[in-house]
């Protein structure tokens, strides 16, 4: 399974290949490398795994399915209470504090095992709804805020602008990880559940660097003070990817990639095309973004009762955390606007089964890679210039 996962054990690749990045187009085919393997041809042997791949819906099951969504979208959350959500998404409610330390305490007892953490293939994308809400705890954004290392400060900075411009240019060169060569961003992510597998495989790589961010400050400091957490190659801090004013503790067009899962659901569909076009920015000619999150007509949408809609395939769950359901041209065009290309666009049909209780999921998601266009060799020469690093 392409997963969260595999894409972690494959960064070391992509270290050494980042300057011949292939260019696959295939939005409407299988990727080169099968999401999974485990295919399903014969119905009654349905229950005898918890999940099938490659699923292929009947016009039937796609007709039921848009019913359910009309059906439960019929009626609106008041907008009295929606503007109560977008108010209260940054607020991490006690039981959730309490759920993250209960995590933390259970993460420490247990040794950091990167190739026990890689096996389960459904961790972070299958069952990414569990941990995610659980990381999150509140809401709109994944991202908010942002924290600098031991010897910065420990709030938000002021907005730089009109500041001297060598003191902007003296902070700037010393920002964590300014003497990586290869540097990669985990947006969202909540305790840790993805961060210290990645860094199993970036402590062995030379040159490399994680930042992690995550809008929940408790979140973040729990990952800080993890046993495994090395200021060396990694930075966490706390931030806000809906406010375009807040600067990260990075200059622009430094990362080689991005990871952006189960995030970008969690945000109001207005402010969307704004968090991408940001963190667009950051990548360099040539990173990469790597997506993933929920599909159109996944059986998390279906699930919902009326009353719990916000806005065309946008949904309030019952702890108020929000979550909205994308398809594939969404993103293709969310993307193509920001100025990246796509590599790879594509819906993840799976078939989830609960063997005990013999009940069948239609779940889907939306899966894929867009990458930051090459400059040209002036331009490539004048970024060299500006950013040195």
């Amino acid at each position: 399974s392409l997963n969260k996962m595999n894409f972690i054990t494959r960064l070391p690749a992509l270290c050494l290949r980042k300057s011949k990045m292939q260019h696959r187009h295939q939005s409407n085919r299988r990727p080169a490398v099968p999401l999974g393997s485990r295919i399903l041809t014969d119905p009654s042997k349905v229950f005898e795994h918890n999940m099938w791949d490659h699923m292929q819906w009947s016009q039937e099951e796609e007709e039921s399915a848009k019913k359910k969504a009309a059906e439960n979208s019929l009626v609106k959350v008041q907008w009295e209470d929606q503007d109560k959500y977008e108010r209260e998404a940054k607020i991490l409610p006690e039981e959730k504090r309490q759920e993250l330390k209960r995590e933390e305490r259970s993460s420490e007892c247990r040794k950091i095992n990167s190739t026990n953490s890689f096996s389960h293939k459904n961790e972070m994308f299958d069952e990414g709804e569990k941990n995610w809400k659980k990381n999150y705890g509140g809401g709109s954004t994944a991202v908010q805020g942002y924290v600098y290392n031991k010897n910065q400060a420990e709030k938000p900075s002021e907005n730089p602008q009109g500041k001297n411009c060598g003191e902007e240019l003296g902070r700037l060169e010393s920002f964590p990880g300014s003497d990586a060569t290869y540097r990669i961003l985990e947006v969202g992510c909540g305790v840790g559940n993805s961060v210290f597998p990645i860094l199993e495989v970036l402590c062995n790589t030379p040159g490399t660097f994680l930042y992690c961010c995550d809008f929940a400050s408790g979140a973040v400091e729990l990952v800080k003070s993890h046993s495994s957490y090395n200021s060396a190659w990694c930075s966490a801090f706390v931030h806000d990817v809906c406010d375009d004013a807040l600067p990260y503790p990075f200059p622009d067009e430094i990362l080689d990639v991005i990871l952006l899962v189960f995030v970008l659901s969690t945000i109001h569909p207005d402010r969307m095309q704004g968090v991408v076009n940001r963190l667009a920015k950051l990548l360099k000619p040539g990173g990469m973004l790597l997506f993933r999150d929920y599909g159109r007509y996944d059986t998390a949408q279906l699930r919902f009762k009326k009353g719990h809609c916000l806005s065309d395939n946008f949904y309030v769950r019952g702890d108020g955390t929000r979550v909205y359901f994308f398809t594939k041209d969404e993103i293709w065009n969310m993307f193509n606007l920001a100025g990246l290309t796509e590599v790879q666009n594509l819906v993840d049909r799976r078939l989830q089964v609960n063997r005990k209780k013999k009940v069948k999921m239609q779940r889907v998601w939306i899966q894929s890679k867009f990458q930051k266009p090459l400059l040209s060799l002036h331009n490539r020469e004048e970024t060299t210039k500006r950013h040195p690093y």
